[in-house]
């Protein structure tokens, strides 16, 4: 899937782990992150957790969408910060799936806490 994701590739996010309902994709604040306060922008670091989500819950070859979404910004994230996003699906349910995702920066420091629900959809042909 990540091969064919080119906005987290657009954005600079790297696949380092994934696993069965388990992802951790990482990605560094660069000058063209950050908002007009010079932090990174919180749509970056929510763009870097539901990619995170959308690896975790798509390793089983059955495709999930997300359904919905929110993120808890606890702390800014630094220009230059190297953000690490780390997910696991906590529960599924039929076509249904909940999955936590925390954000770390370099320090492992908390920047957010993200939860989001995902359904398993049918494949379309092209």
């Amino acid at each position: 899937m990540f091969a064919a994701d080119r906005a987290s590739q657009r954005l600079g996010i790297s696949l380092d782990r994934s696993g069965d309902g388990f992802a951790e994709v990482s990605m560094t604040v660069t000058d063209d992150m950050v908002n007009g306060l010079g932090i990174g922008h919180g749509g970056l670091v929510f763009a870097l957790a539901d990619s995170a989500m959308a690896f975790a819950t798509n390793g089983t070859g059955t495709p999930a969408v997300a359904v919905q979404a929110e993120i808890d910004w606890v702390r800014p994230a630094k220009l230059g910060a190297r953000l690490t996003a780390t997910a696991s699906n906590v529960h599924g349910y039929g076509r249904n799936a909940i999955t936590d995702v925390v954000v770390r920066d370099e320090s492992d420091e908390t920047i957010a806490i993200f939860r989001g629900r995902t359904r398993l959809v049918k494949r379309r042909s092209p």
